[in-house]
């Protein structure tokens, strides 16, 4: 559960883990600047690009991971169809596909070591105030790393659902998707403990 990274090596796995988690704060950052669903469509073909450029069993293993966010993307393209706003809808859209498209290529071609070190040097200076800044890096590379697992598992138990009753999920989901993130978290740190603790 601890990681994500692909084994499917590739060029971008030897590209520094600060390089690639900068470009991610400025391409995110970048998306949100842009309000044109072209520019927008623009930016989705180049993050698709970077997938194609891995070749095609690294392209198929990011597809699967963008699989849990469908229901998110149908939910908020019908509710701006509905209320007419097409073309914000678009935008919001392209935003989140691209946003997460984007990280999830970072995440599968880091490995957490590389993203705790890079985030425990940027949060040195945070130290004077008392602010560890290892287990503030741990924080958020877990962060990076349950996003995808947890909208993973979240699928799968709309999935399980639907495979049992005819009825959709909607509000019924919660609780065993807080109860598989609570178990979740648990093992994580138990893996962490066996490995010697936050530091």
């Amino acid at each position: 559960m601890l990681t994500l990274t692909s084994p499917v090596e590739i060029w971008a796995h030897r590209l520094p883990a600060g390089l690639k988690l900068g470009f991610l704060a400025l391409a995110t950052s970048g998306l949100f600047m842009l309000d044109r669903p072209l520019w927008l469509a623009a930016a989705a073909l180049a993050a698709a690009g970077l997938y194609a450029s891995a070749g095609g069993r690294f392209a198929l293993a990011g597809l699967r991971l963008l699989r849990p966010l469908w229901p998110f993307l149908v939910v908020v393209g019908l509710w701006h169809l509905w209320t007419g706003a097409w073309q914000a809808g678009g935008v919001i859209l392209l935003r989140m596909a691209t946003a997460v498209a984007l990280a999830n290529f970072v995440t599968m071609t880091t490995r957490l070591s590389d993203m705790i070190a890079t985030v425990q040097r940027l949060a040195r200076p945070l130290a004077v105030v008392g602010l560890s800044p290892r287990r503030l890096a741990l924080a958020m590379a877990l962060v990076i790393r349950f996003i995808p697992v947890m909208l993973e598992r979240m699928e799968q138990i709309t999935q399980s659902w639907r495979a049992r009753s005819p009825r959709s999920p909607r509000w019924r989901v919660l609780v065993p998707a807080t109860l598989a993130a609570l178990d979740d978290a648990d093992r994580a740190a138990e893996a962490l403990r066996a490995r010697g603790g936050a530091g």
